[in-house]
């Protein structure tokens, strides 16, 4: 199995300083703000783009922030061996494809369902890295999170949002967080140690290629957006969903591991709805407390027996 060593990549102190308290706001930058409003942004841009030309211009977005963050850091990217084409697959399978699915999905169905699906996404992980990976076993603490997690995003799910979504819609969505659970396990196993800097970059640059070809066979003609909010919805996903988050997800798989840093997607039900009350003037609810407190018991059961284990450090 390769290792950060085999590949002779260093780290910068910068990443090492403070681990703990960076460790958790990277978790909460994924999950409230870069991720836990992509669906909303997703919805506004599918308004004028298809859900692969969506993806393009994101990634875009996504490798000139990748680009500016390196050069910046004066990391110097290598463009050849595993640590180059691994990731460069990757950005298919955890990119381009989950996305383009996503995308798909809210065309059929509701943005707030759609969240709530892909918050299965740990469920898969946990079962698969369980399987795959030696030191991220199934344990009874991970489980009872679980429950604890699904069980409040049981309670933020609106009854209404599963009469509007087609069974299509529901598998599409259900198929892009298989995607992300087997990319995540897979950036785990063989990419552990690799610094976040030099996975990002080919991750972008795969998954651009990929969907650029996809959109101009599937999507043609290739639409350039009109509308401002296109625009920012597609630069939003782009620099802080797509680059800053990609930093921090390769970060979190480094030192928490497939399952646990899965577990961000816990906290997307909650943000949506935060931004329907603050946007749209949805109603306030109980049972968003309710459900927004089983979900944070949920992290803390599975982060409870993960912070005795001694992270993984990159080299």
């Amino acid at each position: 199995m390769p290792c950060a060593t085999d590949f002779g990549i260093l780290s910068y102190t910068y990443w090492e300083k403070g681990a703990g308290l960076r460790q958790w706001l990277a978790f909460l930058f994924l999950g409230l703000l870069a991720w836990g409003s992509s669906f909303l942004w997703i919805k506004l841009s599918l308004r004028e783009l298809g859900p692969m030309t969506m993806v393009g211009y994101r990634l875009l977005f996504g490798l000139a922030t990748i680009y500016a963050v390196t050069t910046r850091m004066k990391f110097k990217v290598r463009y050849s061996g595993i640590e180059f084409w691994l990731p460069f697959l990757l950005g298919i399978t955890s990119v381009a494809i989950p996305i383009s699915l996503i995308g798909f999905a809210e065309t059929r169905i509701d943005s707030g369902l759609a969240g709530v699906l892909n918050a299965t996404m740990p469920l898969w992980t946990m079962i698969i890295a369980h399987f795959a990976l030696h030191d991220d076993r199934l344990t009874t603490a991970k489980i009872l999170g679980l429950i604890s997690g699904i069980a409040g995003i049981v309670i933020l799910l609106d009854p209404d949002l599963g009469a509007t979504g087609d069974v299509v819609g529901q598998i599409a969505m259900i198929a892009a967080t298989l995607f992300y659970a087997l990319s995540a396990v897979s950036m785990r196993k063989w990419l552990r140690g690799v610094h976040p800097f030099q996975t990002s970059g080919p991750l972008m640059i795969g998954g651009a290629v990929f969907i650029w070809i996809a959109a101009a066979i599937f999507e043609s003609p290739l639409v350039v957006p009109r509308e401002p909010i296109t625009w920012i919805a597609v630069a939003w996903m782009g620099i802080l969903g797509m680059g800053f988050s990609t930093l921090a997800w390769f970060y979190l798989i480094n030192h928490w591991g497939a399952s646990r840093t899965s577990m961000v997607t816990f906290l997307f039900p909650p943000a949506a709805v935060a931004l329907g009350i603050l946007f749209l003037d949805e109603a306030f609810q109980w049972k968003i407390v309710w459900g927004a407190l089983l979900i944070v018991m949920g992290i803390a059961l599975v982060n409870q027996q993960q912070n005795k284990q001694p992270e993984t450090r990159m080299k």
